[in-house]
């Protein structure tokens, strides 16, 4: 709706000194040109929000205008209160800010959203954590929390994974993102986006040169990056057969790189898969599953495994 639109838009302009057209377009699910005229409304009712061209533009709204924007719904108010466990806010020192927080929200509610909001507490749970993980130890953390807010390049050492030593990078940080309860720093370097986890930043040093990001949000860049991780380029593509009763296992330790090009019948004791590998090495991941599985194809990865499992025989043999 129209009115819904026009809401999320001045909500969004209350906390952002400038929004930029295209992200507001894609918040909303609607087109720029939708949002332009939504911006043309709002200035019309009396509303003081202007656009501005160029690199720097977006849409604004004059600083001091206030507005009374209430009426939240039963499930916005439900939405509040569900809970995540682990200790993401307090890794960042804001797990009492937090608790204050939503003390003040539930205050703030109408009275007759207040007993749901509550209740919702106590019966959905998020756990943002993988099975089977301990949570990490991130001792510079709360330091980075503060250094991205600073608003400056920062000076980092930073030990990548397989490497002894740390290296020392300088970086424009765009953020700090939480992801299946892993922390990463997410920064340009040389102005190409890069993503680092927290817990192999050894120091961080705030310089004195003011950030300069590309003209980009934290959201748009962490795509970026996301996307990079999952989907990697492809080397080649190995086609192999598993026992049906291993599939699920496979699935959930290999992830998206496993696939299944004909869904298997429920009396099928073998199932032709496929795993995408960046590089000839990785086919070795499928040596877990011992006998149960066989790689087909290309000829190079069958030998790859078979020079795994020479490998695998001599430092087991017994004398």
């Amino acid at each position: 709706m129209k009115a819904d639109r026009m809401l999320a838009v001045l909500l969004l302009l209350r906390v952002r000194e400038r929004v930029r057209i295209a992200e507001l377009a894609e918040r909303l699910e609607v087109s720029e040109r939708t949002v332009q005229r939504d911006v043309e409304a709002l200035s019309t009712a009396g509303v003081p929000v202007y656009t501005e061209r160029g690199r720097g533009g977006g849409v604004r709204m004059l600083p001091g205008f206030r507005t009374d924007v209430s009426g939240l719904t039963a499930d916005e108010a439900r939405a509040l209160f569900v809970p995540v466990t682990g200790n993401a806010h307090g890794q960042l020192g804001l797990g009492k800010a937090l608790d204050s927080a939503l003390r003040k929200v539930l205050s703030a509610l109408p009275e007759i959203h207040r007993p749901a909001a509550e209740h919702t507490g106590s019966r959905v749970l998020v756990d943002p954590d993988r099975w089977m993980s301990e949570a990490e130890e991130v001792p510079e953390l709360e330091r980075l929390r503060a250094a991205v807010f600073a608003e400056r390049k920062l000076r980092i050492s930073y030990r990548h994974s397989g490497r002894p030593h740390p290296q020392e990078y300088t970086v424009d940080p765009y953020g700090l993102v939480s992801k299946a309860g892993v922390w990463y720093l997410v920064a340009d370097h040389d102005a190409s986006p890069v993503l680092l986890r927290a817990e192999r930043i050894r120091a961080v040093e705030v310089t004195e040169h003011p950030v300069r990001r590309r003209d980009v949000e934290l959201g748009e860049v962490w795509e970026t990056l996301r996307r990079r991780v999952q989907h990697p380029p492809e080397r080649l593509r190995v086609r192999a057969r598993m026992r049906a009763g291993r599939l699920d296992m496979a699935r959930r330790i290999v992830g998206s790189r496993l696939s299944v090009p004909r869904a298997p019948s429920p009396e099928q004791e073998w199932v032709e898969v496929e795993l995408s590998c960046t590089a000839l090495g990785a086919v070795r991941q499928l040596l877990q599953f011992g006998g149960d599985v066989e790689v087909l194809t290309p000829t190079e990865a069958r030998a790859e495994m078979a020079r795994a499992a020479r490998e695998l025989t001599t430092l087991y043999e017994m004398d």
